[in-house]
């Protein structure tokens, strides 16, 4: 009776030791999985902001009649972090209004093509306004996301005075 209990202890602490082991391995597991996740959103991002810089140099031409060689035509001058342009949005004044497309030179210097859709909320003070509204030398603010000809597909427009 007495080698019965003794047994039955011994498997009650191999279980108990069991159960330790299965959750270290999978908190392990659990932070490599984390690390990992975390590791390629950063590489996600990355990737996002030097597509978006290289497709607007390369098609710089056809949005602004510029060089056809493309804004980033130099490869000699290497790859410093302030040769990403901004691809999610642009402050400055508008310089150009064609229909749906606006150009808007940067307070960087830099002109950037504006996409404005239906869906596109453009704010003078606090009122909607309407595309046609817009007029050169007006100092905006714009919100989008980049697209594949290197332009921005403008989700808000904000116009300041």
């Amino acid at each position: 009776m007495n080698l019965k209990k003794f047994f039955s202890c011994e498997r009650a602490s191999d279980k108990t030791r069991q159960s330790k082991v299965f959750k270290a391995i999978f908190i392990i597991l659990g932070a490599i999985i984390i690390f990992l996740f975390g590791f390629n959103a950063g590489k996600l991002i990355g990737y996002k902001k030097a597509r978006f810089s290289y497709k607007w140099g390369e098609n710089y031409h056809r949005n602004f009649a510029g060089p056809k060689s493309g804004f980033f035509g130099e490869a000699s001058r290497g790859f410093k972090n302030d040769d990403y342009t901004n691809a999610h949005g642009v402050f400055g004044f508008i310089v150009k209004i064609e229909d749906r497309l606006i150009v808007v030179n940067g307070s960087d210097n830099i002109e950037k093509a504006i996409i404005v859709s239906d869906k596109t909320k453009i704010i003078n003070l606090r009122n909607v306004i309407k595309t046609s509204d817009l007029k050169i030398d007006d100092q905006v603010v714009v919100i989008g996301s980049p697209n594949d000809q290197g332009q921005i597909e403008a989700k808000l427009i904000r116009i300041f005075h």
